[in-house]
């Protein structure tokens, strides 16, 4: 991730040790750019739950931090009490990105295999680490397949390509690159001529803050829209392919995703336009099948709706937009049904959104 020239990761460690772990405050974006250190499982799990860091890869490496920062001065006697609190703790922050619950139960079944503290401590500690380089493996694929798609377009119609993206899952929501928004980027570096409508996203307008920050910063140009725009713009032919994340997906294809993503596929659909999620496999819930009934939609807070956050003279200030006894309600994830998606753009390549797509390019989890 480049900010001013200088390339960043969304999550780093502070110091070889380590004692603290240090992220990019994205509430501050991109307004101001602000660097936060995290010592304690508090100062984790306030980060994760006020969206200091977001997007579902991120949250994963994140938890998994969070998770040894909050045993690392454990003794033998008390590691398990505080272990077991730790991951309750954790995994009641951020309910739907599965990423956070797969990277618990691969950190907790490599830490099973282990029997002093000070291997329990280095297993967290390798856990932390090597999914934050999974995930610049995966989005690099990701991008490696995706922009297939993009080249295609453009041999098809040699002209630029219009792309639409609904909130953000660039590098900020990973760790580098990002999921949707990787292709862009290796197609930005092959020299195809790009345009990238960015969906404002409500209510935390990840789209016009975050998506439109990263784009801004490598040179790619981009318009910001209102979410409701999408429709029209594709009933006139100013979209060529849409590419959004994802927080959840079923092993049948369903797709769960900021909220306002299933209005775009139904948009898509209509128009004919095709419409890829970029599919990290971490993303993937292979035990869930009924994804409107099964996979946990959370509601945050209602202030989110009801004010909206911007820079007002050299402050960033909070407005309210309505009248202030109004109540609100504020799902912060849609479900998007497998036969709206054209296909998944994986780390090993693209497949159909089905589980026979899936499963051929993961036959091991048959």
């Amino acid at each position: 991730m480049k900010i001013n020239g200088k390339h960043y990761h969304t999550i780093w460690e502070t110091d070889d040790i380590p004692t603290s772990i240090s992220i990019i405050d994205q509430r501050s974006l991109p307004h101001k750019f602000e660097i936060v250190e995290l010592r304690t499982l508090n100062d984790f799990i306030f980060a994760i739950n006020e969206m200091l860091v977001r997007g579902a890869p991120l949250i994963g490496v994140t938890a998994l931090y969070g998770l040894f920062f909050s045993v690392k001065d454990c003794t033998e006697e008390n590691f398990e009490f505080i272990f077991n609190n730790s991951v309750n703790q954790i995994l009641s922050t951020r309910p739907t990105a599965v990423n956070l619950k797969n990277a618990l139960e691969v950190s907790i079944n490599e830490i099973s295999k282990t029997t002093s503290l000070k291997e329990k401590l280095y297993s967290l500690l390798q856990s932390a680490r090597s999914l934050k380089e999974k995930e610049i493996f995966i989005s690099k694929k990701i991008g490696e397949y995706g922009v297939q798609l993009i080249e295609e377009v453009y041999q098809k119609k040699k002209r630029v390509v219009n792309i639409l993206t609904h909130c953000n899952a660039g590098w900020l929501a990973t760790i580098d690159y990002g999921t949707a928004l990787a292709p862009i980027y290796f197609a930005n570096e092959r020299g195809i001529p790009l345009h990238v409508w960015v969906d404002e996203t409500r209510p935390r307008l990840q789209g016009a803050k975050l998506t439109a920050f990263e784009l801004l910063h490598e040179g790619i140009p981009h318009t910001i829209v209102t979410d409701n725009s999408g429709g029209l713009l594709m009933q006139k032919g100013l979209v060529d392919i849409v590419i959004v994340g994802t927080d959840r997906t079923t092993r049948k294809g369903d797709v769960a995703n900021k909220i306002g993503t299933y209005l775009k596929a139904l948009a898509a659909y209509d128009n004919g336009i095709p419409f890829y999620v970029a599919l990290p496999s971490t993303s993937i819930d292979w035990g869930i099948e009924n994804a409107l009934e099964e996979i946990p939609i959370e509601i945050r807070d209602e202030k989110e709706v009801k004010y909206v956050s911007g820079k007002f003279g050299d402050n960033v200030v909070d407005i309210l937009i309505c009248p202030e006894n109004s109540q609100a309600l504020n799902h912060a994830f849609d479900i998007t049904p497998s036969r709206l998606v054209t296909g998944f753009i994986t780390e090993r390549g693209l497949c159909s959104a089905t589980e026979e797509g899936l499963l051929s390019l993961f036959p091991e989890m048959k």
